[in-house]
C-alpha cells in the first residue's frame, strides 16, 4: 500500500497544481474576456456585465486569494461557470454530455489498440528473423504521421471518395437514414458506423508503440533461464509462448498509462477532423469563440481524468505484478 500511497500522493499534487494554473491562466493572458462575452449576448444590462466580470474577478474587491477560495468551493459544488458561446448553458452539463463520447471512443481505440499490438508483438517476438518483421516497419510508419493529417486521408478516401463511412458526427441525425437516440439496434450500428474512422485513426497511429514494446520484451524473455529450462523439460510450443508472454507483457501494463496520456491528446485533434461530437470537438468550438469558461472546464476535466485513468492502471498493475505488490 505504500507505493499507491505515494502514487496517491503524487496525483493529488498533479490536480492540485493543474487546478491553480486553471485559475490564474484566465487572469493572466492578454485581452479582456468580459468584452468578448458581452460580444455574445443580445441584451446587456449592468447586472449581467457584473455578474461577467466577478466570473473573471474583474471589478470585485475581493483579494486574489479570496476569489482563489470561491474558485475552490465552486469546484466542490460542481460550478464550473457558464457557457456564452452556448446561449449561457452550465458549463457542466455541457461537458457531461461530450464526455461519454469521448470516453467511449477513447476506450474502445485503446483497448483494440492495445489487443492488437500486444498479440501481434508476441508473435514477432516468437517468430523473429521471419517474414512478418515486415509489419514492424509499416506500423512505425502509421505511428510517424500525425492524427489530424491520418484521420483527414482516412475521410477523403473512405468517406467522400468511397462513401463506405459517413463523413462526421457521432451517429445519423439528418436523412431518411436518421435515427433516434435510445437503446435500440439502429442507434447502436449508427454509432458503430460513426466511430469506425475516428478509432481507426487513433489504433493505426498507436498501435506500433504496443507492437515494438511487446516484441522487444519477448525477445528478451525468450532467452531467460525459465524459458530455456521450459523447453528443455519438452512444454509444447505454445505453452512456452504462454508461459514466455504472460512474464513480458508486464511492461506494457506499466506503459499504459503514459499511451493513454499520449492517445487523449490525439484524440483531441481526431474528434475535430471528424466533426465528433467529444470534448475535443467542444474544445475546438470554445477556443475559436474565445469561451473561456468553457475552455477552464474542459481542461479541468481532461487533467482529471488523465489523472484517475494513471491511478487506475497503477492499481491494476500492483495486481498483476507480484514485485509490485511486495514492493507496495
Amino acid at each position: 500500500m505504500r507505493l499507491l500511497a505515494r502514487r496517491l500522493g503524487f496525483y493529488l499534487l498533479a490536480a492540485w497544481v493543474a487546478l491553480t494554473v486553471n485559475f490564474f491562466l484566465p487572469r493572466l493572458v492578454p485581452g479582456n474576456p468580459v468584452a468578448t462575452a458581452i460580444g455574445h449576448l443580445t441584451f446587456v444590462n449592468t447586472q449581467v456585465v457584473a455578474a461577467i466580470k466577478a466570473q473573471f474577478g474583474i471589478g470585485i474587491h475581493d483579494s486574489i486569494w479570496l476569489q482563489y477560495v470561491h474558485y475552490w468551493g465552486d469546484l466542490f459544488h460542481g460550478n464550473l461557470g457558464v457557457s456564452w458561446s452556448n446561449s449561457f448553458e452550465p458549463v457542466g452539463n455541457l461537458i457531461g454530455a461530450a464526455l461519454p463520447w469521448t470516453l467511449g471512443l477513447l476506450v474502445m481505440a485503446t483497448v483494440i489498440s492495445f489487443l492488437l499490438g500486444t498479440v501481434f508483438g508476441i508473435v514477432l517476438g516468437w517468430l523473429r528473423g521471419s517474414w512478418l518483421d515486415w509489419a514492424l516497419p509499416g506500423a512505425t510508419f502509421f505511428q510517424a504521421i500525425p492524427y489530424f493529417f491520418l484521420g483527414t486521408v482516412l475521410l477523403m478516401i473512405f468517406a467522400t471518395g468511397l462513401h463506405w463511412f459517413p463523413i462526421g458526427q457521432g451517429y445519423q441525425t439528418t436523412g431518411v437514414n436518421s435515427v433516434n437516440p435510445g437503446w435500440n439496434w439502429d442507434y447502436m450500428v449508427s454509432l458503430l458506423d460513426h466511430a469506425v474512422l475516428p478509432a481507426g485513426t487513433i489504433v493505426l497511429t498507436s498501435i506500433a508503440g504496443w507492437m515494438m514494446g511487446m516484441r522487444n520484451m519477448m525477445v528478451i524473455t525468450m532467452d531467460e533461464d525459465f524459458v530455456l529450462v521450459a523447453r528443455a523439460k519438452g512444454l509444447p510450443g505454445r505453452s512456452v509462448v504462454w508461459y514466455a508472454a504472460r512474464n513480458a507483457i508486464l511492461p506494457s501494463v506499466a506503459n499504459f498509462s503514459l499511451a493513454i496520456s499520449l492517445v487523449v491528446a490525439g484524440q483531441l485533434l481526431v474528434e475535430i477532423v471528424f466533426s465528433y461530437p467529444g470534448i475535443g470537438y467542444l474544445l475546438f468550438h470554445a477556443v475559436t469563440e474565445q469561451d473561456y469558461p468553457m475552455v477552464q472546464g474542459i481542461f479541468l476535466v481532461i487533467t482529471l481524468v488523465v489523472l484517475a485513468a494513471n491511478l487506475l492502471m497503477d492499481v491494476v498493475y500492483v495486481l498483476v505484478d507480484p514485485r509490485a505488490r511486495q514492493e507496495a
